[in-house]
Formats: C-alpha cells, structure tokens, sequence
C-alpha cells in the first residue's frame, strides 16, 4: 500500500514515515502542496491512500484534497492542529474521509488508515458492475452491455467509458477527459481524436448517435453521462 504523505514539519514527517513504513506501508514523502501537486499529477494510480496536514507553506491540504478528489476516489486523511468544527466540516464536506488532530498518538493515526482502507475495499468489491440506463458494465470482467447484450469496444473506448461512469451526473470538461485517458493510458491523446472516440463510442451504444441520451453534450462546458 501506497500513502502519499505531505507534511511541511521535517521532524513530524520523518517520525511518520519511519511509522508507516515499520508497518509495512510504501510512503511518499512531500513537504509542501508544489512538490505534492507534481506527485498527484504524475503518480496518481500508485497511490492508495493520503495524508495531508491541513497547514503548508504554499497553500492548505484542502487544496490538495481537492485535486485528488477530481481526477480519483483516492481516500484523504487530514492532519490538524486546528480542532476547529468549520475547519473539519470543510474538509469532509469535501470529500475527505477522516482527520486527525495533533497531537496524535501513531498507533490511533494507524487504525484511522486501516479503517478507511478497509472501507475503500469493501466498497470496490461491491461495485464491479455499474448499471447506467440500458448500459450495464462489468469492472471485473472489462466487459459492457447493453440491454443485456455484449458491446465490444476497444481498450481507449472502455477507459474513455469508465471515465464518464466513474463520474456520473458530473460534467466533464474536454480538457479534464484528455488529461485523465494521458495519465492512465500513456498514450498520446489530442483533442481531435477525444472527438473521434465519443463519437464512436455514442454510435456503439445510443439508441440515436444524433441525440445522444446517455453521454450528453453540455454546450460550452463539456459532456455529461447519467443525472
């Protein structure tokens, strides 16, 4: 397992490293949000969990939070000296899993990762298939249906398709669908081919490939699948 750890105190951050990796956790250290961003942009599937203090040099935890939680459903962990309702409602609010507040006894800190990680677990094996209107698609097995019968869709079709239902009823922006098939697949994907493969996609699995029902277009923001 994987923690992405930002912490601008050097001493702290040491003292947890050393923590988590005694108890067998691959740690990467980061002691502001600058080298942190870079590692989220470049390293984002690597990494199981988060842990971010809340107070950084450069900018807040909620700042890194908040790129995490669009581009992934990665778990966050705060760490706070400001035991303060706002501050926490703020964090979870935006889709932090749980905070600690300093000082904090490592064993606590550990059980809090533990627990969060077995909620994630449960909640991926509980969600190999995911059903949107007539589409069923079967995570487990890589495999999409439409009532009921097989799509065959092609390697970029499918990542491009879990994209828009890993984010349903969200509008996705052009920019943002490129940036995530890049970081994932490693392949080069430009803006004209991102066109290409809706519109093959839409015409696999729209009733009318002309009025798409399932991967909408919102003029001027981007697209948009399920409500």
């Amino acid at each position: 397992m994987n923690i992405l750890l930002v912490e601008d105190d050097k001493i702290i951050a040491s003292g947890l490293e050393y923590s988590l990796q005694q108890d067998q956790f691959s740690t990467m250290l980061c002691y502001n949000v600058e080298s942190a961003k870079k590692v989220i942009k470049e390293n984002l599937n690597e990494i199981d969990l988060c842990l971010f203090d809340l107070s950084l040099p450069d900018g807040s935890g909620y700042d890194l939070c908040r790129l995490v939680k669009e581009h992934s459903d990665v778990p966050v962990i705060f760490l706070t000296a400001i035991d303060d309702e706002g501050n926490v409602v703020m964090g979870l609010d935006m889709g932090a899993d749980d905070y600690i507040t300093k000082p904090f006894r490592i064993r606590e800190l550990l059980s809090r990762i533990k627990t969060v990680l077995r909620r994630y677990q449960k909640q991926a094996q509980s969600s190999t298939i995911i059903d949107i209107e007539s589409l069923r698609i079967n995570t487990l097995e890589g495999k999409v249906f439409k009532n009921a019968m097989e799509i065959q869709v092609t390697a970029l079709e499918y990542r491009l398709l879990l994209i828009f239902a890993n984010h349903s009823g969200q509008v996705l922006s052009r920019s943002q669908l490129l940036e995530q098939i890049w970081d994932v697949a490693g392949d080069f994907v430009n803006d004209n081919t991102l066109t290409v493969y809706i519109k093959r996609l839409r015409e696999k699995l729209e009733d009318d490939p002309q009025q798409p029902s399932i991967i909408k277009t919102i003029r001027g923001l981007g697209y948009k699948m399920g409500e």
